[in-house]
Protein backbone atom coordinates (compact mmCIF):
# COMPACT_ATOMS: atom_id res chain seq x y z
CA UNK A 1 0.00 0.00 0.00
CA UNK A 2 2.89 2.26 0.66
CA UNK A 3 4.65 2.05 -2.62
CA UNK A 4 0.99 2.25 -4.52
CA UNK A 5 0.63 6.02 -2.29
CA UNK A 6 4.15 6.75 -3.49
CA UNK A 7 3.16 6.19 -7.43
CA UNK A 8 0.38 7.97 -7.08
CA UNK A 9 2.43 11.26 -5.88
CA UNK A 10 4.61 10.88 -9.01
CA UNK A 11 0.81 10.82 -11.33
CA UNK A 12 0.36 14.87 -12.69
CA UNK A 13 -1.86 16.64 -11.10
CA UNK A 14 -4.80 17.06 -13.49
CA UNK A 15 -7.35 18.72 -11.28
CA UNK A 16 -5.22 21.94 -10.83
CA UNK A 17 -7.36 25.26 -11.05
CA UNK A 18 -7.55 26.80 -14.74
CA UNK A 19 -5.53 30.43 -14.72
CA UNK A 20 -8.10 33.08 -13.74
CA UNK A 21 -7.97 37.11 -14.56
CA UNK A 22 -6.02 37.68 -11.46
CA UNK A 23 -3.47 35.25 -13.24
CA UNK A 24 -3.03 37.96 -16.07
CA UNK A 25 -3.50 41.26 -14.47
CA UNK A 26 -1.60 43.90 -14.32
CA UNK A 27 -2.99 45.57 -11.50
CA UNK A 28 0.06 48.05 -10.66
CA UNK A 29 -0.49 49.65 -13.51
CA UNK A 30 -1.56 52.71 -13.48
CA UNK A 31 -0.22 55.06 -16.43
CA UNK A 32 2.40 55.35 -19.36
CA UNK A 33 3.80 57.83 -21.14
CA UNK A 34 5.61 56.93 -24.61
CA UNK A 35 6.20 58.23 -28.83
CA UNK A 36 4.41 55.71 -30.98
CA UNK A 37 6.57 55.52 -34.10
CA UNK A 38 5.78 53.96 -37.33
CA UNK A 39 8.37 51.91 -38.37
CA UNK A 40 6.61 50.35 -41.70
CA UNK A 41 3.06 50.55 -43.32
CA UNK A 42 1.53 49.10 -46.14
CA UNK A 43 -1.55 50.87 -46.73
CA UNK A 44 -2.87 48.52 -49.26
CA UNK A 45 -2.60 45.29 -46.62
CA UNK A 46 -3.81 47.66 -44.00
CA UNK A 47 -6.83 48.37 -46.35
CA UNK A 48 -7.81 44.49 -46.11
CA UNK A 49 -8.16 44.93 -42.11
CA UNK A 50 -10.88 47.59 -42.40
CA UNK A 51 -11.00 50.67 -44.45
CA UNK A 52 -10.11 52.87 -41.10
CA UNK A 53 -7.56 50.67 -39.96
CA UNK A 54 -4.61 52.43 -41.89
CA UNK A 55 -5.48 56.06 -40.62
CA UNK A 56 -3.39 55.60 -37.79
CA UNK A 57 -0.45 54.55 -39.56
CA UNK A 58 -0.39 57.78 -41.36
CA UNK A 59 0.89 59.41 -37.90
CA UNK A 60 4.83 58.34 -38.21
CA UNK A 61 5.46 59.83 -34.87
CA UNK A 62 2.91 60.87 -31.94
CA UNK A 63 2.83 61.04 -28.66
CA UNK A 64 0.47 58.73 -26.41
CA UNK A 65 -0.11 59.08 -22.93
CA UNK A 66 -2.70 56.45 -21.17
CA UNK A 67 -3.75 56.14 -17.56
CA UNK A 68 -5.99 53.99 -15.71
CA UNK A 69 -9.07 53.60 -16.26
CA UNK A 70 -9.81 54.84 -19.62
CA UNK A 71 -7.59 57.40 -20.49
CA UNK A 72 -6.02 58.15 -23.53
CA UNK A 73 -4.49 61.13 -25.34
CA UNK A 74 -2.51 60.97 -28.55
CA UNK A 75 -0.93 64.00 -30.63
CA UNK A 76 0.29 63.96 -33.67
CA UNK A 77 0.80 65.35 -37.13
CA UNK A 78 -0.21 64.76 -40.50
CA UNK A 79 0.92 66.32 -43.82
CA UNK A 80 1.82 69.32 -41.29
CA UNK A 81 -2.11 68.98 -39.81
CA UNK A 82 -2.00 68.56 -36.12
CA UNK A 83 -4.76 66.67 -34.45
CA UNK A 84 -5.44 65.97 -30.92
CA UNK A 85 -7.56 62.33 -30.00
CA UNK A 86 -8.75 62.15 -26.17
CA UNK A 87 -10.35 59.27 -24.25
CA UNK A 88 -11.79 59.42 -21.32
CA UNK A 89 -14.25 56.61 -19.83
CA UNK A 90 -16.97 56.35 -22.81
CA UNK A 91 -16.28 60.11 -24.56
CA UNK A 92 -14.00 60.98 -27.13
CA UNK A 93 -12.58 63.79 -28.20
CA UNK A 94 -10.96 64.40 -31.68
CA UNK A 95 -9.60 67.69 -32.64
CA UNK A 96 -8.02 69.32 -36.11
CA UNK A 97 -7.28 73.33 -34.62
CA UNK A 98 -5.96 74.33 -38.22
CA UNK A 99 -9.20 73.00 -39.94
CA UNK A 100 -11.26 74.00 -36.83
CA UNK A 101 -12.83 70.63 -36.07
CA UNK A 102 -13.48 69.68 -32.54
CA UNK A 103 -15.85 66.24 -32.52
CA UNK A 104 -17.45 64.71 -29.58
CA UNK A 105 -18.57 61.28 -29.40
CA UNK A 106 -20.05 59.15 -27.02
CA UNK A 107 -19.52 55.45 -27.19
CA UNK A 108 -20.81 53.89 -24.31
CA UNK A 109 -23.42 51.80 -26.67
CA UNK A 110 -20.33 51.09 -29.12
CA UNK A 111 -18.19 48.93 -27.49
CA UNK A 112 -15.94 48.13 -30.59
CA UNK A 113 -15.13 51.75 -31.56
CA UNK A 114 -13.44 52.05 -27.74
CA UNK A 115 -9.31 51.91 -27.62
CA UNK A 116 -8.34 50.41 -24.40
CA UNK A 117 -5.01 49.37 -22.58
CA UNK A 118 -5.74 45.87 -24.14
CA UNK A 119 -4.91 47.71 -27.40
CA UNK A 120 -1.25 48.41 -25.83
CA UNK A 121 -0.54 44.56 -24.75
CA UNK A 122 -2.03 45.26 -20.93
CA UNK A 123 -5.14 44.16 -19.02
CA UNK A 124 -5.63 45.93 -16.09
CA UNK A 125 -8.78 45.43 -13.63
CA UNK A 126 -10.99 48.36 -15.10
CA UNK A 127 -11.44 46.15 -18.65
CA UNK A 128 -13.74 43.90 -16.65
CA UNK A 129 -15.60 46.12 -14.74
CA UNK A 130 -18.09 46.42 -17.07
CA UNK A 131 -16.76 46.08 -20.48
CA UNK A 132 -14.94 42.63 -21.18
CA UNK A 133 -15.71 38.95 -20.11
CA UNK A 134 -13.31 36.50 -20.44
CA UNK A 135 -12.45 32.32 -20.53
CA UNK A 136 -9.67 30.82 -19.82
CA UNK A 137 -9.29 28.60 -23.18
CA UNK A 138 -5.79 26.61 -22.87
CA UNK A 139 -2.26 26.82 -22.10
CA UNK A 140 -0.35 27.04 -24.90
CA UNK A 141 2.41 23.82 -24.85
CA UNK A 142 4.92 25.56 -26.98
CA UNK A 143 5.21 28.74 -25.14
CA UNK A 144 3.28 28.39 -21.32
CA UNK A 145 1.64 31.49 -22.66
CA UNK A 146 -2.33 31.71 -20.81
CA UNK A 147 -4.69 31.41 -23.77
CA UNK A 148 -7.77 33.73 -22.85
CA UNK A 149 -10.56 34.72 -25.38
CA UNK A 150 -12.33 38.33 -24.25
CA UNK A 151 -15.79 39.18 -25.63
CA UNK A 152 -18.01 42.39 -25.13
CA UNK A 153 -20.11 41.70 -21.59
CA UNK A 154 -23.91 40.95 -22.68
CA UNK A 155 -26.64 41.57 -22.15
CA UNK A 156 -25.20 45.11 -22.02
CA UNK A 157 -23.48 44.89 -25.34
CA UNK A 158 -24.95 43.18 -28.81
CA UNK A 159 -21.77 42.90 -30.55
CA UNK A 160 -20.21 39.84 -30.77
CA UNK A 161 -16.56 40.62 -31.68
CA UNK A 162 -13.84 38.60 -30.22
CA UNK A 163 -10.50 38.88 -29.35
CA UNK A 164 -8.18 35.68 -28.42
CA UNK A 165 -5.57 36.76 -26.20
CA UNK A 166 -1.55 34.73 -25.64
CA UNK A 167 -0.84 36.21 -22.15
CA UNK A 168 2.73 35.91 -21.02
CA UNK A 169 2.38 34.29 -17.22
CA UNK A 170 4.98 35.83 -15.97
CA UNK A 171 5.40 39.61 -17.05
CA UNK A 172 1.65 39.67 -17.13
CA UNK A 173 1.39 41.34 -21.11
CA UNK A 174 0.03 40.14 -24.20
CA UNK A 175 2.30 38.43 -26.83
CA UNK A 176 0.08 37.84 -29.09
CA UNK A 177 -3.77 38.96 -29.68
CA UNK A 178 -6.25 37.52 -32.63
CA UNK A 179 -9.26 39.86 -33.44
CA UNK A 180 -12.30 38.30 -34.63
CA UNK A 181 -15.41 40.55 -36.08
CA UNK A 182 -18.94 39.87 -35.24
CA UNK A 183 -19.65 37.30 -37.25
CA UNK A 184 -16.34 34.93 -36.68
CA UNK A 185 -13.85 36.02 -39.68
CA UNK A 186 -10.18 36.38 -38.22
CA UNK A 187 -9.54 40.43 -38.90
CA UNK A 188 -5.99 41.02 -37.81
CA UNK A 189 -3.17 39.24 -35.99
CA UNK A 190 -1.15 41.91 -33.44
CA UNK A 191 2.24 40.25 -32.07
CA UNK A 192 3.81 42.41 -29.02
CA UNK A 193 7.23 42.17 -28.13
CA UNK A 194 9.62 43.70 -26.25
CA UNK A 195 8.55 44.31 -22.98
CA UNK A 196 9.83 47.26 -20.59
CA UNK A 197 9.22 46.84 -16.93
CA UNK A 198 8.89 49.75 -14.48
CA UNK A 199 7.49 50.85 -11.41
CA UNK A 200 5.67 47.27 -11.29
CA UNK A 201 4.43 47.28 -15.00
CA UNK A 202 5.25 45.97 -17.94
CA UNK A 203 4.22 47.18 -21.50
CA UNK A 204 5.55 45.90 -24.57
CA UNK A 205 6.94 48.18 -27.00
CA UNK A 206 6.94 46.71 -30.43
CA UNK A 207 3.65 45.97 -32.24
CA UNK A 208 3.56 44.05 -35.46
CA UNK A 209 0.35 43.72 -37.31
CA UNK A 210 -0.72 41.16 -39.72
CA UNK A 211 -3.81 40.86 -41.72
CA UNK A 212 -6.12 38.27 -42.70
CA UNK A 213 -3.87 36.80 -45.56
CA UNK A 214 -0.83 36.92 -43.12
CA UNK A 215 0.69 39.39 -44.61
CA UNK A 216 2.72 42.24 -42.67
CA UNK A 217 0.53 45.07 -42.61
CA UNK A 218 2.16 47.33 -39.96
CA UNK A 219 4.90 47.84 -37.25
CA UNK A 220 4.88 50.43 -34.36
CA UNK A 221 7.45 50.61 -31.76
CA UNK A 222 7.06 52.31 -28.42
CA UNK A 223 9.80 54.82 -27.34
CA UNK A 224 11.05 56.87 -24.93
CA UNK A 225 8.93 54.99 -22.79
CA UNK A 226 8.05 56.01 -18.41
CA UNK A 227 5.68 54.13 -16.80
CA UNK A 228 3.68 55.03 -13.64
CA UNK A 229 5.07 58.20 -13.31
CA UNK A 230 1.82 59.40 -11.71
CA UNK A 231 0.15 61.22 -14.77
CA UNK A 232 -2.05 64.17 -14.18
CA UNK A 233 -5.95 63.41 -14.93
CA UNK A 234 -5.81 66.85 -16.86
CA UNK A 235 -4.34 65.86 -19.41
CA UNK A 236 -6.95 63.82 -20.23
CA UNK A 237 -9.73 66.99 -20.79
CA UNK A 238 -10.26 68.26 -24.18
Amino acid sequence: MTALVGLLALIPAWTDADPTLDDVLQRGFKDAKFSIVVVQADQRELAKINKDFGASYRFKTSEATIKEPFKLRLSGKVDDTEILFIVNGTTQWIRVPRANISQKNELAKSPGKRQTMMDFGVLTPSLFDELFSAKFVRVDRATGDYVFDLTFQKPRYVDTTRFRLWIDPKLRYTKRREWYNRVGELMATFLYERPVTQGGATLPTKVTVRNVDGKLAGVTEYRSVAINRGLSDSLFSP
